[in-house]
Protein backbone atom coordinates (compact mmCIF):
# COMPACT_ATOMS: atom_id res chain seq x y z
CA UNK A 1 0.00 0.00 0.00
CA UNK A 2 1.39 3.37 -1.06
CA UNK A 3 1.38 5.96 1.77
CA UNK A 4 -0.69 9.07 1.29
CA UNK A 5 1.35 12.07 0.22
CA UNK A 6 -1.61 14.42 0.49
CA UNK A 7 -4.44 14.89 2.96
CA UNK A 8 -8.08 15.78 2.32
CA UNK A 9 -9.88 17.58 5.16
CA UNK A 10 -13.18 19.43 5.56
CA UNK A 11 -13.87 21.78 8.44
CA UNK A 12 -17.59 22.46 8.87
CA UNK A 13 -19.40 25.08 10.91
CA UNK A 14 -20.86 23.22 13.89
CA UNK A 15 -23.60 25.86 14.32
CA UNK A 16 -25.21 25.22 10.92
CA UNK A 17 -28.02 22.65 10.79
CA UNK A 18 -27.06 19.23 9.36
CA UNK A 19 -29.07 19.39 6.11
CA UNK A 20 -27.67 22.80 5.20
CA UNK A 21 -24.09 21.86 6.09
CA UNK A 22 -24.29 18.64 4.05
CA UNK A 23 -25.48 20.70 1.07
CA UNK A 24 -22.53 23.07 1.54
CA UNK A 25 -20.11 20.12 1.79
CA UNK A 26 -21.53 18.61 -1.40
CA UNK A 27 -21.11 21.88 -3.30
CA UNK A 28 -17.53 22.29 -2.10
CA UNK A 29 -16.63 18.71 -2.98
CA UNK A 30 -18.15 18.79 -6.47
CA UNK A 31 -16.16 21.85 -7.49
CA UNK A 32 -13.04 20.78 -5.69
CA UNK A 33 -13.08 17.29 -7.19
CA UNK A 34 -13.67 18.63 -10.69
CA UNK A 35 -10.77 21.07 -10.37
CA UNK A 36 -8.38 18.57 -8.82
CA UNK A 37 -9.14 15.51 -10.94
CA UNK A 38 -9.03 11.75 -10.44
CA UNK A 39 -5.34 11.06 -9.86
CA UNK A 40 -4.57 13.42 -6.96
CA UNK A 41 -7.72 12.26 -5.15
CA UNK A 42 -6.75 8.62 -5.83
CA UNK A 43 -10.21 7.70 -7.09
CA UNK A 44 -10.78 4.02 -7.72
CA UNK A 45 -13.60 1.58 -8.34
CA UNK A 46 -14.50 -0.83 -5.59
CA UNK A 47 -15.91 -4.14 -6.84
CA UNK A 48 -18.25 -6.17 -4.64
CA UNK A 49 -18.55 -9.98 -4.48
CA UNK A 50 -21.33 -9.90 -7.10
CA UNK A 51 -19.12 -8.01 -9.54
CA UNK A 52 -20.97 -4.75 -8.94
CA UNK A 53 -18.87 -1.66 -9.44
CA UNK A 54 -18.86 1.22 -6.95
CA UNK A 55 -16.97 3.85 -8.98
CA UNK A 56 -14.94 6.91 -8.08
CA UNK A 57 -14.35 6.33 -4.37
CA UNK A 58 -11.21 7.91 -2.97
CA UNK A 59 -8.65 5.59 -1.46
CA UNK A 60 -7.69 8.45 0.85
CA UNK A 61 -9.35 9.11 4.17
CA UNK A 62 -11.53 12.20 4.16
CA UNK A 63 -11.32 13.80 7.59
CA UNK A 64 -14.36 15.87 8.65
CA UNK A 65 -13.75 18.35 11.45
CA UNK A 66 -15.86 21.04 13.12
CA UNK A 67 -15.35 24.63 14.16
CA UNK A 68 -17.00 28.04 13.92
CA UNK A 69 -17.17 30.65 11.18
CA UNK A 70 -14.34 32.85 12.47
CA UNK A 71 -11.91 29.95 12.82
CA UNK A 72 -12.86 28.70 9.35
CA UNK A 73 -12.20 32.22 8.00
CA UNK A 74 -8.76 32.21 9.66
CA UNK A 75 -8.03 28.75 8.24
CA UNK A 76 -9.00 30.00 4.77
CA UNK A 77 -6.61 32.95 5.14
CA UNK A 78 -3.83 30.58 6.23
CA UNK A 79 -4.54 28.27 3.26
CA UNK A 80 -4.33 31.23 0.86
CA UNK A 81 -1.06 32.40 2.41
CA UNK A 82 0.47 28.93 2.13
CA UNK A 83 -0.82 28.23 -1.39
CA UNK A 84 -2.99 25.32 -0.20
CA UNK A 85 -5.80 24.22 -2.51
CA UNK A 86 -9.21 24.88 -0.95
CA UNK A 87 -12.87 25.40 -1.61
CA UNK A 88 -15.16 27.21 0.82
CA UNK A 89 -18.85 27.91 1.22
CA UNK A 90 -20.57 30.87 2.90
CA UNK A 91 -24.04 31.97 3.92
CA UNK A 92 -24.31 34.20 0.83
CA UNK A 93 -24.30 31.07 -1.34
CA UNK A 94 -27.76 30.00 -0.12
CA UNK A 95 -31.32 31.19 -0.76
CA UNK A 96 -32.49 32.38 -4.15
CA UNK A 97 -31.07 31.64 -7.56
CA UNK A 98 -27.36 31.13 -8.15
CA UNK A 99 -27.30 34.56 -9.82
CA UNK A 100 -28.73 36.16 -6.66
CA UNK A 101 -26.19 34.23 -4.59
CA UNK A 102 -23.29 35.44 -6.74
CA UNK A 103 -24.52 39.04 -6.46
CA UNK A 104 -25.05 38.76 -2.69
CA UNK A 105 -21.53 37.38 -2.26
CA UNK A 106 -20.09 40.16 -4.43
CA UNK A 107 -21.48 42.88 -2.15
CA UNK A 108 -20.59 41.22 1.18
CA UNK A 109 -17.24 41.93 2.82
CA UNK A 110 -15.30 38.92 4.08
CA UNK A 111 -15.70 40.06 7.69
CA UNK A 112 -19.49 39.79 7.27
CA UNK A 113 -19.52 36.35 5.64
CA UNK A 114 -20.61 33.39 7.74
CA UNK A 115 -18.42 30.47 6.71
CA UNK A 116 -20.27 27.16 6.50
CA UNK A 117 -17.14 25.20 5.71
CA UNK A 118 -13.89 24.71 3.88
CA UNK A 119 -12.28 21.74 2.14
CA UNK A 120 -8.48 21.59 2.05
CA UNK A 121 -6.11 19.39 0.05
CA UNK A 122 -2.35 19.40 0.29
CA UNK A 123 0.82 17.90 1.68
CA UNK A 124 -0.09 15.58 4.57
CA UNK A 125 2.03 17.20 7.30
CA UNK A 126 1.11 20.76 6.30
CA UNK A 127 -2.64 20.06 6.37
CA UNK A 128 -2.26 18.12 9.63
CA UNK A 129 -0.50 21.06 11.26
CA UNK A 130 -3.09 23.55 10.00
CA UNK A 131 -6.05 21.51 11.26
CA UNK A 132 -4.73 19.93 14.47
CA UNK A 133 -6.66 22.38 16.67
CA UNK A 134 -10.06 21.30 15.31
CA UNK A 135 -12.20 18.44 16.68
CA UNK A 136 -13.75 15.61 14.71
CA UNK A 137 -17.37 16.15 13.64
CA UNK A 138 -19.49 13.47 15.31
Amino acid sequence: MEPFKNKLVAVLNEKVEPGVIMNALAHMCIGFGAALGRDPLRLTSYIDADGGEHPDISEMPFIILKSNSNKIRALRQEAKAKGILFSDFTDTMTIGTYIEQIERTKITKDENLIYYGIVLFGEWNTISEMTRKFSLLK
